[in-house]
């Protein structure tokens, strides 16, 4: 692996990233107007809506901001969908939203479309004042138009990309050969209280070569996070494999598709490590103990622990069930440590959705079952290797389950101080926001969600 970026292309990106970015301005980062009035610290809930197709969630992202006497109050009824009511963010698609951790601002990079790529930030007011402040960022010249990206670390944002990938085959019909299409990882680092991106890279993958020829190949990076000391930069990586013995497959118009994938694989949970802020030094490290992919979807799933290891849910769209641990001393997966949500709750058919990361151990889990419709909540303890899991009222409905439903679009837990919030709606269904005390393990049923066909509730910040 390499860095692919030399320095006159460098400076044309950074150049051209600049001179997107002036597209709007209003008058400064913050437009001098205070965030939050009277001390107040909103909870922004998020909902996404279908898009022109029906399909569930794809449609756009609306934001609406309560307080936590709102949001653990059951005769509260939020009406996001109502039209004035919810605050529409930037994105043709639904919104990748991050939030500063004081819930005073939240980020967006816009998801696909004439926009796809472009960096918005808003300051939160309560109910369905947001403003939108500083300048719009346009980072598709480095990561596309449907980068992936998260807070890395509070006030740091990184996107990454994966593109510039081979097609898994040369030659003509019939006599077609296999090639691993290899591709890189597309970085840029993102000041989020200066709205200003502040370096970029892109690094060559290479698995090797015993992994490469049986067809290992890296398709997707997400959620980036930055190490304790913020000098490394953490990147997960889907890897798929091709049947290299298998047979060449074709598509209804007769061109070819390339060879058949496999889910036979002998390769662990593996990430990319580059330093920080320079985006130099790349490698990767593997789990010897999982072998989910390190990639998500729509939720972060890497977070700093209290104790500077880094715990990451080895989850791929809800296939994993576990959660690993990269030591800070090292940088390296410590493969001494394991926490399987199936051993810690007593079942066998867990599937991690989302995964937040509070304080000294503790964590929120949100996952499904394969053998049982619906979505579970479960307060984990890291430390102690313990699971609880946590009742609510519509955990069994088959609205959280599937590909295009709640769970596997749920972006973010929301945390302050002693509590965590959860808001929780089966596509198409009311719902309500869950307010979890993780030191006493209480958990009560909050504000009403109003919901609509095709829609759900999918993120607390």
């Amino acid at each position: 692996m390499k860095n692919q970026l030399t320095k006159a292309m460098y400076a044309a990106a950074v150049l051209a990233v600049t001179l997107s970015s002036c597209s709007k301005n209003n008058d400064g980062p913050d437009n001098g107007k205070p965030p939050v009035e009277d001390g107040e610290r909103w909870i922004t809930l998020t909902a996404a809506f279908p898009d022109a197709g029906g399909t569930p969630g794809n449609g756009g992202t609306l934001a609406y901001a309560v307080s936590h006497e709102q949001a653990i109050d059951p005769n509260h009824v939020v009406r996001i969908f109502d039209s004035g009511q919810g605050f529409s963010l930037k994105s043709q698609r639904t919104a990748r939203v991050q939030g500063s951790e004081d819930g005073n601002f939240l980020y967006n990079i816009q998801y696909t479309g004439a926009d796809g790529g472009v960096f918005n930030k808003y300051s939160v007011h309560g109910g369905k004042d947001f403003e939108e402040v500083g300048s719009e960022l346009n980072t598709a010249i480095i990561l596309g138009t449907s980068p992936r990206w998260t807070k890395a670390a509070e006030g740091k944002g990184v996107g990454v990309s994966f593109g510039d990938a081979l097609a898994p085959y040369t030659g003509e019909a019939p006599n077609f050969v296999y090639q691993n299409p290899k591709g890189a990882v597309r970085i840029a680092n993102i000041d989020l209280n200066t709205t200003a991106i502040t370096n970029t890279g892109s690094i060559d993958i290479d698995l090797g070569e015993e992994l490469e020829s049986q067809g290992y190949h890296v398709w997707r990076a997400d959620v980036p996070v930055l190490n304790e000391a913020q000098n490394k930069v953490f990147i997960g990586l889907g890897i798929r494999r091709h049947d290299v013995n298998g047979t060449v497959t074709y598509n209804n118009n007769g061109a070819i598709n390339g060879w058949q994938t496999t889910t036979e694989r002998d390769l662990g949970t593996t990430t990319l490590v580059v330093d920080y802020p320079t985006l130099r030094n790349p490698k990767l490290i593997t789990s010897t103990v999982a072998d989910t992919d390190n990639l998500s979807y729509r939720t972060m799933t890497q977070y700093v622990g209290t104790d500077g290891h880094i715990y990451q849910a080895a989850t791929s769209m809800g296939s994993g069930h576990q959660i690993l641990r990269i030591s800070k001393s090292t940088d390296e997966y410590d493969n001494a440590y394991d926490f399987d949500l199936n051993t810690a709750l007593g079942i066998e058919d867990a599937g991690i959705r989302a995964f937040r990361y509070i304080q000294d151990g503790i964590g929120v889990v949100l996952y499904t079952r394969s053998t049982v419709a619906g979505g579970y909540i479960a307060l984990v303890d890291l430390n102690a290797k313990t699971a609880t899991k946590l009742v609510t009222a519509s955990e069994t409905d088959e609205g959280f389950s599937g590909s295009q439903f709640t769970f596997s679009q749920y972006q973010n837990i929301g945390v302050q101080g002693d509590f965590a919030y959860v808001p929780l709606t089966p596509t198409g269904k009311d719902g309500n926001v869950y307010v979890i005390n993780w030191k006493t393990k209480e958990i009560t049923k909050g504000a009403q969600l109003v919901n609509q066909s095709g829609s759900h509730y999918l993120g607390a910040y």
